[in-house]
């Protein structure tokens, strides 16, 4: 795992006594392959920084914001935010990058907020069978995750592991992508899934990235 480590670095070099900020007690940042472009993914180290306002909202009506239980189902990994950055630095590493992608599951208007280093954006729309027809659903089985169709069945014993997250763990996005490709016969141990999302990722005060920076 290609981690830049800083910690000690980065309390050595503080400007004042406040003490560093790190990811864990071994790692201070890392840096992910985000649109070709290496970022530093760390948390802010302002000690008065507060979530956003978009991940503030404690009381979303349910249905639809209902909180999603720790294991979506059957095979399928749930993952933390340590886990969830192993996956991003592999995904930029050129012998995982055709076995492994990270996931952004929301619509653009959420995504021009900020995304997560590291992550491609598919809309959740994309992979929903009442928002998209077979023939984009396919595209993406085999353009993007690698599955190949074979006799009108799907193949994946070469396909991706994919990684999926949205908003949180009151987000329904990436749960019903995950259960539609369930229902494809896509492999559950090749599917994880980062139930914390957005909202956690903005609590921990962790790097975000917006489209075009």
């Amino acid at each position: 795992m290609a981690l830049v480590i800083l910690l000690a670095a980065a309390a050595a070099g503080a400007a004042d006594d406040t003490p560093p900020v790190g990811i864990s007690s071994e790692m201070f940042s890392v840096e992910v392959l985000h649109e070709g472009k290496m970022v530093t993914i760390q948390r802010a180290q302002a000690p008065d920084n507060k979530v956003s306002a978009d991940y503030a909202l404690t009381s979303r009506p349910c249905p639809p914001f209902c909180i999603r239980p720790i294991k979506l189902a059957p095979g399928v990994e749930t993952i933390g935010e340590l886990e969830m950055i192993d996956y991003l630095v592999k995904a930029g590493q050129p012998e995982h990058k055709q076995a492994l992608l990270v996931i952004d599951s929301r619509t653009p208007d959420w995504v021009a907020k900020g995304t997560i280093p590291g992550s491609v954006n598919i809309p959740w729309t994309l992979l929903n069978p009442d928002t998209s027809d077979p023939l984009t659903i396919a595209e993406i089985l085999r353009d993007r995750f690698g599955a190949v169709l074979e006799d009108e069945l799907w193949d994946y014993g070469a396909a991706r592991t994919l990684v999926f997250y949205c908003n949180g763990m009151w987000c329904g996005q990436s749960p019903r992508n995950i259960m539609t490709l369930l229902r494809y016969g896509y492999p559950a141990h090749k599917i994880k899934w980062y139930r914390g999302g957005m909202q956690d990722w903005e609590v921990l005060g962790l790097t975000t990235i917006k489209p075009g920076d």
